[in-house]
């Protein structure tokens, strides 16, 4: 039950981030985008996906579909860090 409950909170937390990378797309701009703040999520989101290898190396199995959502996370977050830095080049480039 605890593994379903996870999945879920992953889950929730995931919704948000399509949203914001479209966002980001549109947007073309690196303004008002904290970087540092993606940095933070992507790292928790490793450590999480770490504490599932030490449960797995301990004997405990996760379901699938919870590193399915950890590992989606993951990568929905590092599309967000990759458009961030094109959006800061685009701002230059504007400038110059």
């Amino acid at each position: 039950m605890a593994d379903i409950f996870e999945a879920i909170m992953i889950i929730l937390f995931g919704i948000s981030w399509p949203v914001n990378i479209s966002k980001l797309v549109k947007n073309k701009t690196a303004k008002g985008t904290s970087v540092l703040f993606y940095y933070l999520i992507e790292a928790g989101y490793a450590v999480g996906i770490a504490a599932k290898f030490v449960k797995l190396n301990n004997g405990i199995s996760t379901p699938w579909y919870v590193w399915f959502f950890y590992i989606l996370n993951f990568c929905m977050v590092f599309a967000g860090i990759v458009i961030y830095y094109r959006n800061k080049k685009l701002d230059k480039e504007k400038i110059s």
